[in-house]
């Protein structure tokens, strides 16, 4: 064997490692999760740095963690009626949403996403902003971790605290607080649906001056909301252990 053979095996062996320990490190880190409120998220210090490259020094963050069971079934029920109707049946991705959002996407200007709650508490709680194949494969990853190590009660649970509902307001609890001055738990079916109709766009679409758009989509989402049975259709969501 040459020394640079020798050299590239130690490498690469090194690697593997590597490779390895973070894997290992990332499972540790998501089942730990499972249990402990975490401080902030990944789209949370993004964005907190943005603000700090920008010089934005108005910039202020609201998160104000609940447990589930302070939070209004209406809330639960409208983030699902929104954004992942299938969300108690999946194993982390809607295969039909995503097979529908590619012949739609294929013919039309106007993307629309296929991302089930799942996934998107893999990407706000652990990765970054943007789109590219690296992240969107990390995503898919995270997501089959959380699925496999999280009840769905605690994923959702995390969805509803980590959501960006407008601009620093992070979580069901700061935003019934900030546009509604009540507790989540207080939040009633329309109050719920509103909340829900932003999250496409949390920056664009505004809570407190909802644009028509916003008010047809908070109508669209009561109306999901109702078809769905209403709150009933939590019992399909598996308890988390406690």
């Amino acid at each position: 064997m040459t020394r640079h053979g020798g050299w590239l095996r130690r490498a690469l062996r090194w690697l593997l490692l590597g490779i390895v320990a973070a894997v290992a490190a990332v499972v540790l880190l998501v089942l730990l999760l499972r249990w402990v409120d975490p401080p902030a998220s990944a789209f949370m210090l993004e964005a907190r740095w943005n603000a700090l490259v920008d010089g934005n020094r108005a910039y202020r963050q609201s998160y104000d963690w609940v447990d589930l069971e302070s939070i209004s079934p209406q809330a639960a029920m409208a983030v699902i009626a929104s954004e992942d109707q299938q969300f108690p049946f999946h194993a982390g991705f809607d295969f039909k949403s995503i097979r529908e959002a590619v012949r739609h996407n294929a013919h039309s200007r106007r993307t629309r996403g296929a991302s089930t709650i799942s996934q998107q508490v893999a990407k706000n709680l652990f990765l970054w902003s943007g789109r590219s194949y690296l992240r969107k494969g990390l995503e898919a990853g995270v997501t089959v971790l959380i699925e496999w190590l999280w009840p769905k009660e605690r994923i959702l649970e995390m969805y509803l605290n980590i959501a960006e509902f407008g601009q620093g307001t992070y979580g069901v609890e700061a935003a019934a607080q900030r546009y509604f001055h009540k507790p989540a738990r207080r939040l009633g079916r329309a109050e719920a649906a509103l909340l829900a109709a932003v999250l496409p766009n949390p920056v664009r679409f505004r809570v407190e001056s909802p644009s028509a758009y916003v008010r047809s989509r908070q109508a669209w989402i009561m109306g999901q909301m109702a078809d769905l049975g209403g709150t009933a259709f939590l019992e399909e969501i598996e308890p988390a252990a406690r």
